[in-house]
């Protein structure tokens, strides 16, 4: 077979890091083990019921077999819109503040090839979501990481990033609630976020993914809610998380307009939008009573509850995260976060996600996923304990 040379922009691609921990688990499984896969952040609940139905009604349309709109329907953009303003008291202007999306994810790689040019400074929150480092290396791009560490509640130490590194850095990534470490972001961080970006002429790209799920009577503040927010930067929506919908692939970018339009133009040229009839749907997501979201926020919290207080109970103290479906929890002395989570899919058949797969400050922890029953996590929390404390006792 003939050989053809990739561009350079690929080569740059970072490894897939969680496709090593897919194999693992396969190779488990194949051989017969029972094995409670907490290393994923795929929804495990079904779409709600009403949405489903509302893509059903919606495909029978003839409108949407046919190619929807470049820039996605009026009535998805003036949904978001609508959406935003009834739960964050944010106005946005349909028309020019609102990008619909492929996902999430999609955005967030999309925006590197918008703003970075080669040797430019995108400022990466250390642990993060791979794919920002996926957009910066396409774009031949520099990353300079800001340290989420305990001390600091999660949170960027934005004072302590230097004057030069300030000085190049044209882009910063937020994820607040934070995926891996579970973390949430208060009034006063963004206000300071929006006071240094604003200063330095830097872009602030909020990663929202997880914007529904707040823990303990807490509701996750959206970017665009600080005076200011869409001066400086956008906000990244995605319907996966706050109504299962991971498979829909639909998400939105919101703010800024100018930044708004970027997206936009450069989606031009790479897709005729989504299925109108997912769009459709969306919608009916949007603008329908929200009961269906509070019950998903109380069934993760119900298991947060469950799995921590498990560990607790055999004598391993962790923390409760405040966002999120993740916990972020420590390794024990002596291991690296890829041996630790060896060692608990090797010898307790649970299998949870290296810390160090979101970057180097992630190496002392493992991301466990709460997108499985109580039970499943009561269990999975009996055998990681049994493999901590038997086979590598804490002294």
């Amino acid at each position: 077979m003939k050989r053809f040379q990739r561009a350079e922009a690929l080569n740059r691609l970072p490894e897939q890091f969680f496709a090593r921990l897919v194999a693992k688990v396969g190779r488990l499984q194949a051989q017969g083990h029972d094995v409670i896969n907490l290393g994923q952040g795929n929804p495990d609940l079904p779409t709600p019921s009403h949405i489903v139905e509302a893509l059903k009604q919606a495909a029978d349309e003839p409108q949407h077999h046919r190619y929807s709109p470049f820039r996605g329907h009026d009535f998805l953009k003036e949904a978001v819109a609508q959406f935003y303003k009834r739960e964050y008291g944010v106005e946005l202007n349909p028309r020019t503040e609102v990008a619909v999306l492929f996902g999430g994810k999609v955005g967030l790689v999309e925006i590197a090839q918008c703003y970075l040019n080669p040797g430019d400074v995108a400022l990466v929150p250390d642990p993060g979501y791979p794919d920002y480092w996926s957009g910066i290396a396409m774009a031949d791009a520099e990353m300079a990481l800001m340290p989420l560490l305990a001390e600091n509640r999660f949170l960027p130490d934005l004072d302590a990033i230097d004057a030069e590194t300030w000085d190049k850095a044209k882009l910063m990534f937020l994820n607040y609630p934070n995926n891996p470490t579970g973390a949430v972001a208060d009034a006063d961080f963004f206000v300071q976020v929006v006071r240094k970006a604003g200063e330095r002429d830097v872009l602030v790209v909020h990663d929202f993914a997880y914007a529904a799920i707040g823990f303990d009577g807490l509701k996750p503040r959206s970017f665009l809610e600080t005076p200011g927010a869409k001066e400086v930067g956008i906000e990244i929506y995605t319907l996966s998380k706050t109504y299962n919908m991971a498979g829909w692939r639909v998400g939105f970018a919101v703010g800024n307009e100018e930044v708004i339009e970027s997206i936009n133009l450069l989606q031009d040229h790479f897709y005729v939008s989504l299925f109108g009839a997912i769009q459709q749907a969306a919608a009916t997501a949007l603008l329908s009573p929200q009961d269906c979201v509070r019950e998903l926020v109380a069934t993760y919290e119900r298991r947060r509850n469950v799995f921590i207080d498990r560990l607790r109970g055999h004598g391993w103290q962790a923390e409760k995260p405040a966002g999120s479906f993740f916990c972020w929890l420590p390794v024990p002395q002596g291991h690296t976060s890829e041996s630790f989570a060896d060692l608990l899919l090797e010898q307790a058949h649970v299998a949870v996600a290296p810390g160090l797969g979101f970057g180097q400050a992630g190496d002392a922890y493992v991301r466990v996923g709460m997108l499985t029953s109580e039970e499943r996590l009561i269990e999975a929390a009996d055998r990681m304990a049994k493999c901590l404390f038997v086979k590598n006792p804490l002294t």
